[in-house]
């Protein structure tokens, strides 16, 4: 057997005849690792007849095959359920529930058809001993193995209709020479799994291992390959999970669902709203804000700190929003406003650990912060809206949405864009104030 050796980027799958310190494809700094090939082995992909025949594009059936979780905050995420066929993957940090919730969709799933759950991190008895934490009778197969030819045999034996592989890292084909976890192998292996998964209608989700960078270690193609990649965040200490849909073939993007940990494994979370809302609003640096994640809305509490500062040049602290964005707007209430920013430490919070990246959150983040520098609450007001660097609160998108869970949550008064004045049509259950800008909106509300 002829092999040859090359180096391989960890991060992009760049090869090179040479060790490079750094990556000229993807800039990433000591990511090349030694790998063997076998020049003789030839890469190809045999699909199925019926796949490789020629199709007119209008007499293609476009009707899905679905079946649904029975986990509800899951289900909403994927679009509608599973896909018969669909190859998912699932990316999160070490410990943030990835096994524990792929568990309890298959034991639900078991329930009414045949799943398949490989193990390549744990025993068949550590599996068991979760799966009774879980209060999981487990009427599911269970194979515990890393081999990916033993695995591929087992699965047209058996044909479950249902397989998880936890994780794609530990799986290795025997006649490649590199190690399980790298370019190579993480590559063939998907596409051996997403030949299958089509062939056979067989829905399969990989759990993938995430950077430090919080990215799906791996090349990127892992990510193009799949139907559908999902991320389960959540930080550490904190109880409540959240997933998201960055990829989705067969349903929306960015769709979110919410659950929170508990002992006995992970509980849905029906209305996030009020997680993340404490019971009194009546405290002086707290805004709320109507953020849209995917289809839903969720009100977020937006907290702030404005303390004189104790060195010459003033902090600026942020979590759960960008920090660029939240110094601009810092900039925007000292020019517009007058207010002597330059001396003061500002942190700014999104309580609960959430993550806000849309610009519709800057009236609250702006709301907040003068409410801690005036020592003034802002009370029972929901804000919402973009604020440009000349002050002016630009319009935003789904203000409807917003608004109606505004509603839902007995908010009686909210502040948005004059722009988005038109779009609405008010009941009467919420007061609702269009503004212009952010001087017309401070003098209003202090």
């Amino acid at each position: 057997m002829k092999t040859k050796s090359i180096y391989v980027c960890q991060e992009c799958g760049f090869r090179t005849s040479k060790w490079l310190g750094r990556c000229p494809n993807c800039s990433s700094w000591d990511t090349f690792v030694l790998e063997r090939i076998d020049q003789n082995k030839k890469e190809t992909i045999s699909i199925s007849k019926e796949n490789s025949a020629v199709l007119k594009l209008s007499n293609v059936s476009t009707k899905e095959e679905r079946f649904l979780s029975g986990i509800e905050e899951l289900d909403t995420v994927l679009g509608g359920g599973f896909v018969k066929g669909e190859l998912i993957l699932l990316g999160g940090e070490p410990g943030i529930g990835k096994s524990t919730l792929l568990l309890q969709v298959a034991n639900i799933l078991s329930e009414r058809m045949k799943v398949l759950y490989v193990s390549g991190e744990e025993g068949a008895n550590q599996l068991k001993l979760r799966a009774q934490r879980l209060n999981i009778d487990g009427n599911f197969d269970v194979v515990c193995e890393t081999n990916f030819d033993l695995i591929k045999n087992i699965i047209l034996e058996t044909k479950p209709e249902f397989v998880i592989i936890d994780s794609i890292q530990t799986m290795y084909i025997p006649e490649n020479q590199s190690a399980p976890g790298s370019v190579t192998q993480v590559r063939d292996v998907t596409m051996q799994l997403l030949k299958i998964a089509k062939t056979y209608k067989i829905t399969a989700v990989i759990v993938g291992h995430v950077t430090k960078d919080g990215l799906i270690a791996g090349p990127r193609v892992l990510e193009h390959m799949v139907d559908c990649v999902l991320y389960f965040e959540g930080e550490r200490f904190n109880t409540y999970r959240v997933i998201r849909a960055y990829k989705n073939r067969f349903g929306p993007t960015n769709q979110l669902g919410i659950f929170e940990m508990t002992d006995g494994g992970l509980v849905e979370v029906k209305n996030p709203s009020s997680i993340f809302l404490e019971s009194s609003y009546n405290v002086e640096g707290v805004a709320i804000y109507s953020a849209i994640e995917g289809t839903r809305s969720i009100l977020l509490e937006i907290q702030a700190l404005v303390t004189p500062t104790s060195f010459g040049t003033p902090r600026r602290t942020v979590t759960g929003i960008d920090y660029n964005r939240c110094v601009m707007l810092c900039a925007v209430l000292e020019k517009k406003m007058g207010f002597a920013l330059n001396v003061q430490d500002i942190y700014v919070n999104v309580a609960g650990g959430f993550k806000v990246s849309e610009p519709s959150a800057d009236l609250a983040i702006v709301c907040a912060i003068a409410s801690s520098y005036k020592g003034v609450p802002i009370g029972d007001t929901v804000l919402i809206g973009e604020v440009g660097l000349t002050g002016e609160i630009r319009a935003v998108a789904n203000i409807e949405k917003r608004l109606n869970e505004a509603k839902k949550l007995g908010f009686k008064r909210a502040i948005i864009p004059k722009r988005n004045m038109e779009a609405i049509q008010n009941d009467g259950m919420i007061e609702v104030f269009g503004m212009s800008n952010i001087e017309e909106v401070l003098n209003f509300i202090f």
